[in-house]
């Protein structure tokens, strides 16, 4: 039997996806382990931006380690067809008042259009906050500094 392995994505597939996904999961190293966690994204002129809450297990890790691992997966309930594509980076908060205003629009404008207002509580707001309460509020936003090469592998 040989062995085979899947077909690299092209950088322009890479920047399909990362304008066209929304969700992605960020691996943080903690001592020993990863600690993972679902995130949404947007992608704004070539940068991964992320919301975070003030509080949690997150909050203490990349106060110590900044470094993560983004991945982002869309897979077909057979497995027919399907990708991943992985990007190493450190965190850095945004300060930037104007870089602050965009994202958080974005966010707020993708989340009402795609997500369920149920999902507010992974932003740390209640359903009935609503959508437009993310932009009342003093939010973290962090975007991700790039190391290294993204690597995006796909089916055939």
């Amino acid at each position: 039997m040989v062995k085979i392995k899947l077909p690299k994505m092209t950088d322009k597939e890479i920047e399909s996806v990362l304008n066209n996904e929304n969700i992605c999961r960020i691996a943080f190293i903690e001592d020993t382990y990863p600690y993972i966690c679902p995130f949404q994204y947007v992608y704004i002129k070539n940068q991964l931006y992320f919301h975070f809450t003030n509080y949690g297990k997150k909050m203490r890790i990349i106060n110590e380690n900044k470094n993560v691992c983004v991945s982002i997966e869309k897979l077909k309930p057979d497995l027919s067809s399907y990708f991943f594509i992985s990007i190493q980076g450190m965190l850095v908060q945004i300060e930037d008042k104007e870089i602050l205003k965009l994202v958080i629009r974005e966010i707020v404008d993708k989340a009402k259009r795609q997500f369920s207002r149920n999902f507010l509580a992974a932003h740390g707001f209640r359903e009935d906050d609503g959508w437009d309460s993310l932009i009342e509020d003093k939010l973290l936003i962090y975007k991700l500094e790039e190391f290294g090469t993204r690597i995006g592998l796909k089916s055939y």
